[in-house]
Order: structure tokens, then sequence, then C-alpha cells
């Protein structure tokens, strides 16, 4: 194999033995001596010839684990094809030794070794080519801590993990090649209850519990499809870990779509053109980029919830569901800098409001306090949108920018968009007068909350009232 005299590398050696997959090897033979000619699923035409699979190759190892440390026998799959292999821009665009080797990064994979299993599972080589084709379609790289919704079973059974987390391979080093720097980022199945506290929190915040349950992942999350549970059904207490984290950091969690509403209490009530109501499934769920998508068109400016684009959808029919979304970025901003405005926005009249009556069902209600403590007193801002993209509130802090609602006007509308700035102060005394959304069982609907000197009622409503077009 391409492991014996490696080392030499003379002369015709890197023709033949391209230098970019020689670095990544060089690491696998690091971690696995004794096996220099792994499996290896390989794309059969390549992806610069017009093949569908952007990955050369995927390289199957046997892991023996670490029983001392708790981590079970474990098959790991490693990518070649993010990376830069060749150097010759057949590819990815050689930009020198010093930045990253084309993405910068390859995939990997720890899948639990079932008993009797005498040969790794094919599966994985598939999903990584899934990821790395919608890392070519969309130009968007991956980091550690960003999650993937997947929405279904990672291989394609009845599994509960139908999602994933990215994190630092545990084993593999990053590697300098001639072509630049080449990190490794370990797929990390989840459930979706994982994913959802992923997204209200963070990332790397669910990572750190996964390891900390070896059923779940334990130190090397490692993926188990047999799993049956998730962590907060292994150990209730996470879920109190969850709720202090969003406290102690803040939510990821930058918008949902829900049912609601929001009327201008100032107009009078028979001119009804202003009253906007949205109407929804029943799961409030992350935006995804064709939302967005949507809310840009309607407001023909972007309402982006990060600082870069929300992920595209890769194409109409949304391969195996895959979704993707962004944690955002450090600086919270309601403008993107890719969001090229159609009509600059000075042009769309934005109408200052006096008085606002915001409705939510009770599902989207009892995201307020998330948005209120997770978002708003960490300087961010929350979004509940409609799918139809006919209307939008946004709730911003003090501190976002690119938001048309001030301290001097706090409720603002551009078109069916509201957006409301809550202060610090007001937020504290909400989230002690919406106490209850934290406990539905005795909670009794229609529900409303008003604050009659700062002019804004919330009204907590059931669905019907939304399912009501005439509404």
């Amino acid at each position: 194999g391409p492991g014996s005299g490696a080392g030499s590398g003379s002369g015709s050696f890197p023709s033949l033995f391209p230098p970019g997959l020689h670095g990544i090897y060089g690491e696998c033979r690091r971690l696995y001596p004794d096996q220099p000619n792994p499996l290896q699923v390989t794309a059969i035409l390549k992806y610069w010839l017009g093949g569908p699979d952007p990955l050369d190759y995927v390289s199957m190892y046997r892991n023996l684990g670490n029983p001392a440390l708790n981590v079970p026998e474990h098959w790991h799959y490693v990518s070649f094809g993010l990376s830069d292999l060749y150097g010759d821009n057949r590819v990815h665009e050689f930009t020198g030794t010093d930045g990253p080797s084309g993405f910068g990064f390859e995939l990997t994979f720890r899948l639990k070794r079932e008993t009797g299993e005498s040969a790794p599972p094919t599966w994985p080589a598939e999903l990584m080519q899934g990821l790395a084709r919608y890392v070519f379609q969309s130009e968007n790289t991956f980091c550690s801590g960003d999650h993937v919704s997947w929405h279904s079973p990672l291989d394609n059974s009845e599994s509960r993990i139908q999602h994933m987390l990215l994190t630092e391979d545990p084993q593999m080093q990053p590697v300098q090649t001639p072509f630049g720097v080449v990190t490794f980022l370990q797929i990390v199945g989840v459930c979706t209850e994982e994913l959802h506290a992923a997204q209200q929190w963070n990332g790397q915040g669910i990572l750190e519990l996964l390891r900390t349950v070896p059923v779940a992942g334990g130190p090397w999350l490692i993926t188990d499809m047999r799993r049956g549970e998730t962590i907060f059904e292994i150990d209730p207490h996470l879920q109190e870990r969850v709720d202090k984290g969003i406290e102690t950091d803040g939510s990821n969690l930058s918008g949902v779509s829900a049912k609601c509403a929001w009327d201008d209490l100032s107009r009078p009530p028979e001119d009804d053109e202003d009253s906007r109501s949205i109407c929804i499934g029943t799961q409030p769920r992350r935006l995804s980029g064709k939302d967005t998508e949507q809310i840009r068109e309607t407001l023909r400016r972007g309402l982006e919830i990060n600082s870069k684009p929300v992920l595209p959808p890769i194409n109409a029919q949304r391969q195996n569901g895959l979704n993707l979304d962004r944690a955002p970025s450090r600086k919270d901003s309601l403008e993107s800098e890719s969001s090229a405005a159609i009509i600059p926005h000075e042009l769309i009249r934005t109408r200052q409001l006096e008085s606002v009556h915001l409705k939510f069902n009770q599902e989207s209600g009892a995201l307020i306090p998330l948005c209120l403590r997770g978002r708003l007193l960490h300087g961010r801002h929350f979004t509940y949108k409609s799918i139809t993209g006919d209307t939008a509130i946004t709730f911003v802090s003090t501190g976002v920018e690119g938001a048309f609602a001030t301290e001097e006007h706090p409720y603002a509308a551009h078109g069916p968009w509201l957006q409301i700035l809550l202060t610090e102060e007001f937020v504290e005394r909400m989230l002690e007068d919406l106490e209850d959304l934290n406990s539905p069982e005795e909670f009794k609907l229609p529900k409303e909350y008003s604050w009659p000197e700062k002019k804004l009622k919330v009204s907590i409503l059931p669905d019907a009232v939304f399912d009501n077009p005439l509404h």
C-alpha cells in the first residue's frame, strides 16, 4: 500500500500520491500503525469529472476504544476531499500553505461496533458524502459546535438518532499539508430533543453533557444508533443544566416559526389593514434558510438572523430532509453583509406605533421567557415569524445593530414586520409577570397580560383563533 516508504517522498512520488492525501494518511498511520490498508469507500466517478460525490475516499478503521476511560470499541471513519488533496486547482483553489487547505477540514465519525460485527457498515460514508455535497453547494464550512438538523435516522433505520452535532475529533490532530492546514471535525449523532437543546442553548454545552453520559457518547462522543433514550431521559438533572446554561450564556435560538399575530392599537379598530395574523403548523421550529428567504422577499430587505447569511436550502426536495442552521455570530445584528437591499430601506416608511397588542398560541407563548431571558438579557434579538412570510415580530434589546425600533420609538413596523425594543428593566418586570407561562398545567386560555403605561398587551390564545383565516 501507499504506506511503505512514504516518509522518503522522492522525485516522482508526489505525482503518484497526492501530497494533501499523504498528509492525512500520515495522521491516520499515527493512530492506526497496524492498519496500513483500511477498508475504503471510493467515489467511482470523481467529483472533478462530474461525479456526484465530493469525497474521493472515506477510510474506515477499527478502534479498540479505551476500557479504562469507558470508551467502547468502535468504527472510525475519516473523509478525504473537503480539504485540497491535489493542489492543482482541480477541485479547490490553491491558496497557499498558510491558510486552510480547501475548506480547511475533513469529517470523521465514530460508530459503536455491534457485537459480532466483523466489518464496518458503509452507510456513514454515504452520510458524509451528503454533508460534503451540502458544503460544496452552499460553500458554508462547518465549525465545532454547529448543529445539523437532518430529520431522518442517520442510517435510514428506525433509530432516534436523526440529527448531528459537530465537534473536534478527540484523537486526530490538525495536519499541515503543502496546501494548507486540515482539522478534523467529528460528526456526533443526536436525538431531536438534544438538537432542540443545542438550538436553544448552544452546541458546545450539549456536547459537554453528552461526554458525561457513556451511552450517549462518552468522552470520545461515539454514536450508538441503538440508543433509545435521550440524555434528559437518562438523567433528568441535565435539563436543569441546560436551563442554567441559557441563563448564564444566553440562547443560540434566534427565531421560530409560530402561531402569532400583532395589532396596532394606536389605529382606529375599523382600519383592519394592519392587523396581521399568521398561521403555522403546530411545531415552532428554528428558522430555516427558506423561511429567511421569504422574510427577505416580503420585507424587500434582509431580516437575516446572523451576520452571515442563514444557510440556504440545498435544493427543492431537501436531500434527506437536510436542513442546516448556523449558530449566530458573536456580533449580533439584524443586517446581513450579504443582504443586498433591493430598495434602500429608507424608502420603506417605518411606522412608529403608540400601542401594540401581541397574540401568541400557547406553544409560542411558552418560548417568550426563553426569548427574554436567553436572548434580550444577553443583548440579542428574537423573531417570531410565519412560514408564509406574512408577518414577523422581532424583539430587540438596546444593543442590537440594524434595528429600526429605538428607545424613543420602541414599537416600529416596516410593512408587516414589527419590532419591539425592550429595555433591560422592562424585560425583568415582564419575566416576573409572565412567570406562569412556565407551568402550562394550570394554564387557562385565553390569558391576557398588560402593561398599560408601556402601552403593551400580550394575549395567549387558543390555536383555533389562528386557524380561522378571517380572524
